[in-house]
């Protein structure tokens, strides 16, 4: 088969040079007039050590928990893209190889678009319901490998469903899905009910018209001229417990209390009680900054749970939390060392969270795709809890992380 043109590549979304590399896009393998194949790859190994190593906490009904923290070395996440263009140039696949080893999960997913119009893409697969900023595509080009406490404690997961992406006014932006619920993941589709999830971001970048790639955070591009980018994000849904009666403590669940135990695990509101359904609401605000190579981002959540369904009674009808973080990153030697530092504040309905923590991000090649990043945090209380990220129900001490990460 004859290549296309490199025009028609373009229009593809593909690499305007065959072999050359553009991260997200990766590789551009084989180009011909019926689609187009790239490759593209994320590895990250790590070293984490939370401490102090035995710890205990007390919930809010007066139980004392015991914590697990960890000290290992994981070759912690690895995704593998393969994409292009398939029968229609606009017509866009993406099939996605993506592990946690930490979790030992492993899953192959995807999805199709097709770009009508710069003011709507139509897509079809599986998707972070757009529910905070960090799950907007900015993913991997964060601070550190993961998100700070409040982000992991307050957003959605990824889910199956259909969304829609595009600019309808110039520097205006949305990103808006349907989905099966706020977090699919170990969930199967006899587990699922006839409810359904909502998440929709809005924001506009109304001085460059740009965030940097991806809308990554740090400014390793060096902009010249202050890029700004406010938006502001929805997420709504009727959760399940979605597992077994038997299984005292679901892990199938993005939902945690503040004093970091599963909503739907029996006596997370009331011994002996477990909650069966639950309304799921998040509203967020976020607004930031880079200019000569300074980054300033702060994010604001808002959470409702209510309309509770359970197997007995419970002393409470909602729950109400909120929190943000505020961080901030410079370049003292441009594309080559990155300091950054950040708080994260929780203020929950049995809890009050928060953290504070600090790093830095070393460049040893000429692209901000390849770096080593070092991590400490100092976790209070901390509501967030899972394998996959830094944190540890209950922690009060501190985390250290040693990572380095590879995006082509």
């Amino acid at each position: 088969m004859k290549r296309v043109d490199s025009a028609r590549a373009i229009r593809a979304d593909t690499s305007e040079r065959w072999g050359a590399v553009d991260p997200g896009k990766g590789f551009l393998l084989a180009s011909t007039d019926i689609g187009s194949l790239a490759i593209s790859g994320y590895m990250l190994p790590r070293y984490i050590n939370q401490l102090p190593a035995e710890m205990t906490y007390i919930d809010h009904l007066g139980r004392t928990r015991i914590i697990d923290p960890r000290n290992d070395i994981q070759w912690h996440r690895v995704m593998a893209h393969i994409m292009g263009w398939i029968y229609l140039p606009n017509l866009n696949y993406v099939m996605t190889m993506w592990t946690v080893n930490s979790t030992e999960q492993v899953r192959i997913v995807g999805n199709l678009t097709y770009n009508f119009h710069p003011a709507f893409k139509f897509s079809v697969g599986v998707n972070g319901i757009p529910g905070t900023r960090s799950l907007n595509g900015s993913h991997p080009l964060w601070l550190a490998g993961d998100r700070v406490m409040a982000d992991e404690y307050f957003r959605p997961g990824f889910t199956q469903g259909v969304w829609a992406t595009g600019e309808p006014i110039k520097r205006v932006f949305y990103n808006a899905m349907l989905g099966n619920n706020i977090a699919q993941l170990g969930v199967s589709a006899a587990e699922l009910t006839r409810d359904m999830a909502f998440g929709m971001s809005v924001w506009t970048m109304p001085t460059t018209g740009e965030f940097g790639p991806r809308g990554g955070y740090g400014d390793y591009e060096w902009h010249k001229k202050v890029a700004t980018r406010i938006g502001t994000s929805y997420t709504r849904s009727r959760e399940d417990r979605a597992s077994q009666v038997s299984q005292a403590s679901p892990d199938n669940t993005q939902i945690r209390l503040s004093d970091a135990l599963f909503l739907f695990e029996t006596g997370a509101l009331a011994e002996g009680v477990t909650v069966q359904k639950a309304d799921y609401t998040l509203s967020a605000v976020d607004v930031g900054l880079k200019w000569h190579g300074i980054f300033l981002q702060t994010e604001l959540y808002y959470r409702w749970l209510g309309k509770f369904l359970a197997d007995g009674p419970l002393p409470l009808i909602s729950i109400y939390d909120q929190g943000y973080y505020i961080m901030a990153a410079f370049f003292p030697i441009p594309k080559r060392l990155e300091l950054y530092g950040a708080t994260s504040q929780i203020y929950g309905a049995f809890n009050r969270s928060w953290e504070g923590l600090g790093g830095l991000n070393w460049f040893p090649a000429d692209t901000r795709y390849f770096r080593v990043n070092l991590n400490l945090l100092v976790p209070q209380a901390s509501a967030a809890s899972s394998t996959f990220g830094y944190y540890v129900g209950g922690q009060r001490g501190f985390t250290v992380s040693i990572a380095t990460s590879v995006f082509f």
